[in-house]
């Protein structure tokens, strides 16, 4: 694993200020004295050295190659270049990351700053969270599944062979910038994978995000995700919802990393659709359990069909392998735990039977 590093003084890449006519929405994340803003609008990276913390002299800003969003923090930074793919978030980065720092003498008052999609962020977060056992960071989402999800409410993690996001913490940003102007190059994939944590917010409460601009529909997921984070920070109860899809949909991406199943790896399946998959999965389970009707799966299957994301599993899927990794999700208690829709809302359920689990995915089979 190469991680490329360079230095520069503060100035050498300034942000264009590309604000235009539009204002930025500001949505807050309560969490006491901890709590931070999240800004949403065109043009709003250039406003990351207004955020530092007291005391800051040096910053560390991680991003991947090809992303190109540049700016400058108002301190002297370096700049660590990550590798692509879900491989990237690996202990083995971190270490890379945070010996890097150590070199570069990074104290406990510096900063990190995250600039890229949800890797980066989970990278960079937990690297900030483990050097010096906690430091400043603050992410710039470029992507738009970064910008609605991963880069709120300060879970960050890494993966192992046995499983998505098994390692990891909670470690609140200092603030969070979505930059809307940085999404007008992103490829159609990529659109359709953060619609895929868009169809999960519409089950969640967030309706009629389609007759909302840009910069709202942003804000109206980070709203609901900062509400949820606010009750629950730590994913006590009430933060599971906000893993609706994810059990399947990891299970999806784990079996690609321990090379399970070529056709379910990350190169060939995104997070955001293999969520889009998750959803449908959970409501077919959620049909079998009696906790909802044929019409509100079939209301999954259109969400997520009307965002161009897949509905069954990928050709070939072992829903033996699946099952075995969804037994090592980071909510289960030893069980078979999932989030489901139900006549309360969605909510965790635990103790699944493994029969029903196995029924839904067969449910899902594409190539039957």
């Amino acid at each position: 694993m190469v991680v490329v590093v360079s230095d520069r003084a503060p100035g050498a890449a300034r942000a264009q200020d590309t604000q235009g006519s539009l204002e930025p929405i500001r949505v807050r994340v309560e969490l006491a004295d901890r709590g931070y803003d999240v800004l949403v609008g065109p043009g709003v990276r250039a406003g990351v050295s207004g955020c530092l913390p007291p005391g800051a002299s040096r910053a560390t800003v991680v991003t991947q190659a090809g992303i190109g969003v540049e700016l400058d923090p108002g301190v002297p930074y370096q700049v660590v270049t990550i590798p692509d793919g879900e491989q990237a978030k690996s202990l083995a980065t971190v270490e890379e990351i945070c010996r890097f720092m150590a070199r570069s003498n990074m104290h406990r008052s510096d900063v990190v700053v995250a600039v890229g999609g949800g890797v980066v962020t989970d990278v960079a977060g937990y690297a900030a969270s483990s050097y010096h056992r906690g430091i400043a960071v603050i992410h710039v989402p470029t992507t738009l599944l970064g910008q609605i999800d991963a880069a709120i409410g300060g879970k960050t993690g890494v993966n192992l062979p046995e499983g998505k996001n098994l390692v990891g913490s909670v470690w609140q940003p200092v603030g969070v910038f979505c930059d809307t102007e940085v999404l007008r190059s992103l490829p159609a994939r990529e659109w359709r994978s953060g619609h895929g944590e868009m169809a999960k917010y519409a089950f969640l409460g967030v309706e009629d995000l389609d007759s909302s601009s840009l910069e709202e529909q942003v804000a109206r997921c980070v709203a609901c995700k900062a509400d949820v984070v606010a009750s629950d920070e730590r994913e006590g109860g009430r933060r599971m919802r906000l893993n609706y899809g994810h059990t399947l949909g990891h299970a999806l991406e784990g079996v690609g990393l321990a090379g399970e199943d070529a056709s379910c790896s990350p190169a060939g399946l995104r997070h955001g659709e293999a969520v889009g998959i998750g959803l449908v999965f959970a409501a077919e389970l959620a049909q079998l359990m009696g906790r909802i009707g044929t019409s509100r799966v079939e209301r999954h299957r259109q969400v997520v069909a009307g965002y161009d994301l897949p509905v069954n599993l990928p050709r070939g899927a072992d829903p033996a392998a699946l099952v075995r990794f969804m037994t090592r999700d980071k909510k289960s208690a030893g069980d078979l735990t999932f989030v489901l829709d139900g006549p309360d809302g969605v909510e965790p359920v635990h103790g699944v039977r493994p029969e029903l689990v196995h029924e839904a995915l067969e449910a899902l089979r594409g190539d039957r």
